[in-house]
């Protein structure tokens, strides 16, 4: 079978992706490929979806942050960035998405959009509510391990111990 040529093939976009959430959950590429599949579907309907053909192409996710890459189709761009936008839990684990931004191409994607706001976290004991806790800190916010939950909060909520 021939390949198309070039001026018949389908033109992509790339869309930057930023995830966060709690440092316990677990989520990969197949948990959040479907999330967005159903995101689309909800939100566009079967054409919109088909026409937007939204694919994760890269993922990584680990210790509450995750960046991955979607790809869609060049002219869809808008419909796919309010689908992924519609995305607030995966698994059961809440989620904040954050689009970082769109390009032509896989590498400028990574390059201009991730990897560079990566942040260390670390887990340390705090001072939260009167009690001692564990914690995993970030630039200027934690996660306070509560007894089965987590909870928000900023470097004013804490106290390191």
């Amino acid at each position: 079978m021939k390949h198309l040529p070039k001026h018949l093939q389908p033109r992509w976009r790339y869309l930057a992706v930023e995830i966060e959430s709690w440092p316990d959950a677990s989520i990969d590429r197949r948990t959040f490929q479907r999330e967005c599949w159903y995101a689309a579907q909800n939100l566009l309907g079967d054409p919109g979806s088909a026409r937007a053909d939204m694919t994760v192409v890269r993922f990584e996710f680990a210790d509450g942050l995750g960046e991955a890459i979607v790809r869609v189709r060049r002219g869809e761009t808008e419909p796919a960035r309010a689908a992924v936008a519609c995305i607030d839990g995966i698994d059961g684990s809440p989620v904040g998405i954050r689009l970082r931004g769109i390009s032509g191409t896989i590498r400028a994607a990574e390059e201009n959009y991730l990897g560079k706001r990566r942040q260390d976290s670390k887990e340390r004991n705090v001072v939260f509510g009167n009690e001692e806790r564990v914690a995993v800190l970030r630039e200027c916010d934690a996660d306070v391990r509560l007894d089965e939950a987590f909870a928000g909060a900023t470097d004013l909520d804490y106290d390191l111990v």
